[in-house]
């Protein structure tokens, strides 16, 4: 009789810790939250193309320049400083979206640094993720943003057929910035040309 009493005493907390342990096996586990992504780097900010400030005179700008003929066409012929006088870099411009500009432009209205132009080139299969990141970046503080990656103004350099839609666009601190994205046929690369104009040129 104690040995039945005994074996039943050990069977109970043997049976409970069965029922607590296949309990606790069928809650559902919960994933931990994905990590945040890794920060931008600090070229993604159109701030980095800024030199010199709008304004400044040519003996200003501290790199090396030549002077360059622009051609416009119809849609962007005109430009908010008039007819400026362009200068290219002599060398490598800032760097831009983690990469060398292919393009780099100081305009100056009246003898003074009215418009800022670079143009990178991106790759097709991550372009609308860098221009995304890049937007959401630029338009945290700006003023009027616009985010329609599928519209915006036809531009018929290099191919009448070629489209530049605006990708982003706004104002921060007195600048306006416009991002134009164009993609040529039968190249593999998108081209993202930002062009960040002072509030007033003429001043």
């Amino acid at each position: 009789m104690n040995y039945a009493l005994l074996h039943v005493r050990w069977a109970v907390p043997a049976v409970t810790a069965i029922m607590l342990a296949a309990c606790a096996a069928s809650k559902p586990q919960i994933a931990p939250p994905p990590p945040p992504p890794p920060p931008l780097d600090a070229s993604y900010d159109w701030h980095v193309l800024l030199i010199a400030p709008f304004g400044s005179v040519l003996k200003d700008i501290p790199l090396a320049v030549h002077e360059v003929l622009v051609f416009r066409d119809e849609a962007h012929g005109e430009s908010p400083a008039g007819d400026p006088e362009c200068y290219a870099v002599s060398g490598t411009g800032p760097r831009f979206l983690t990469r060398s500009p292919s393009s780099y432009l100081l305009c100056f209205n009246r003898g003074k640094l009215s418009r800022i132009e670079a143009t990178v080139r991106l790759p097709e299969n991550g372009s609308a993720q860098i221009v995304a990141d890049a937007c959401a970046l630029w338009t945290k503080n700006a003023h009027a943003p616009n985010t329609a990656a599928s519209a915006g103004p036809e531009r018929s350099e290099g191919s009448k057929d070629s489209k530049d839609p605006v990708a982003c666009e706004g104002a921060d601190g007195g600048i306006a910035f416009a991002a134009h994205i164009e993609r040529e046929p039968n190249e593999e690369d998108t081209q993202l040309t930002i062009q960040l104009d002072a509030a007033d040129p003429a001043s």
